[in-house]
């Protein structure tokens, strides 16, 4: 006869390697991808004598997956040792987010656009639209 009983959580929450992977880089294609449209586009509006700061590949790419591991990281710790993990990150994701804005703001002061900061800001917005879906995807919470 079938086992027809329903898998305990660490069953039902363990996803395999190659599921965390593949989402990731799914979303660090997906971000970089956004990113560069952004940057293109803040490029044209731009002037070209202006200072421009992360909006080049070699300086958004990076970035952008490095922002995905940490994020993932503390999804991560959240879902692992938090009591209710959806109500901790229903709170830490947006607070990240806003705080990830404080350097972009800050580079206004050292000569920078105000369009600048503004695509730095809406690129920051994008990697966490793209990371959020994807963990809640390849590391669901479950209930505790």
């Amino acid at each position: 006869m079938a086992d027809t009983s329903i898998p305990t959580r660490s069953s039902a929450l363990a996803p395999s390697t190659a599921e965390v992977v593949v989402g990731l880089l799914g979303a660090a294609v997906v971000s970089i991808a956004v990113n560069a449209l952004i940057a293109l586009v803040a490029g044209k509006i731009i002037p070209a004598d202006a200072v421009r700061k992360g909006l080049s590949l070699l300086e958004y790419a990076p970035a952008t997956v490095i922002g995905i591991l940490l994020g993932t990281l503390g999804w991560y710790l959240v879902r692992r040792f938090a009591g209710n993990p959806r109500r901790v990150l229903r709170i830490l994701v947006p607070v990240v987010v806003v705080l990830s804005w404080i350097p972009d703001l800050g580079i206004m002061a050292a000569g920078a656009t105000f369009v600048n900061s503004l695509a730095l800001i809406l690129m920051h917005v994008v990697v966490a639209g793209a990371t959020v879906p994807t963990l809640s995807r390849v590391l669901p919470l479950g209930a505790k």
